[in-house]
């Protein structure tokens, strides 16, 4: 017996009966491993001597027939938390076509012309009304402002040539008077993000 999640049309979590027929749930485990190493797995057994055995496939937890309630909603949690974790952060836009959720991972930079902000992301621009001293609040420190119109994610920063950054295919420029707090700023999200 299996149970199966899918979330984001991609498989989460299985939860597996150590005994099946025909094939055990610890081999059914190994064989899904040499495939897949981000499946979690959550065995369910009657007995106690299989525990430790779920560990070495990766095995994110386990249930003991018949589980109560609580020690389910434990696992679920763990569950749920990890499958989180493993989401990309992102950012929402909302405009007249709709209502977006932009990976931050997917976003090079944001400019402003007055309250019109374009957000350029690898695949297109999201245009939307806000004031960019605002998106900036919304952010992680991996986003750097460095002129009063544009605001990038460090982590998308090909180079540096003079006054200007290198974002993607672009070259914006670094005001004279955020050039050393945006170098500085610049350099420690690159720090940051080499740690992560």
């Amino acid at each position: 017996m299996g149970w199966l999640s899918k979330h984001a049309g991609e498989l989460d979590v299985l939860f597996l009966d150590i005994e099946m027929h025909g094939i055990t749930g610890m081999e059914a485990a190994r064989k899904i491993r040499e495939t897949d190493d981000a499946l979690l797995l959550v065995f369910v057994t009657g007995f106690s001597d299989y525990v430790f055995d779920g560990y070495t496939v990766g095995a994110i937890d386990y249930l003991m027939k018949p589980p109560d309630r609580k020690r389910l909603e434990a696992v679920v949690s763990k569950v749920l938390g990890t499958i989180q974790k493993r989401e990309p952060e992102t950012y929402t836009v909302q405009n007249a076509d709709g209502l977006y959720r932009i990976p931050m991972e997917h976003i090079l930079y944001f400019t402003s012309d007055r309250r019109l902000v374009n957000l350029v992301a690898k695949d297109r621009t999201y245009s939307f009304y806000a004031k960019l001293d605002e998106v900036q609040q919304e952010l992680t420190p991996d986003f750097v402002r460095i002129h009063r119109r544009y605001l990038i994610r460090a982590g998308a920063v090909r180079g540096i040539e003079g006054n200007d950054v290198l974002v993607g295919y672009e070259k914006l420029p670094i005001s004279r008077n955020q050039r050393q707090e945006a170098m500085l700023a610049i350099s420690q999200a690159l720090l940051h993000k080499g740690e992560r």
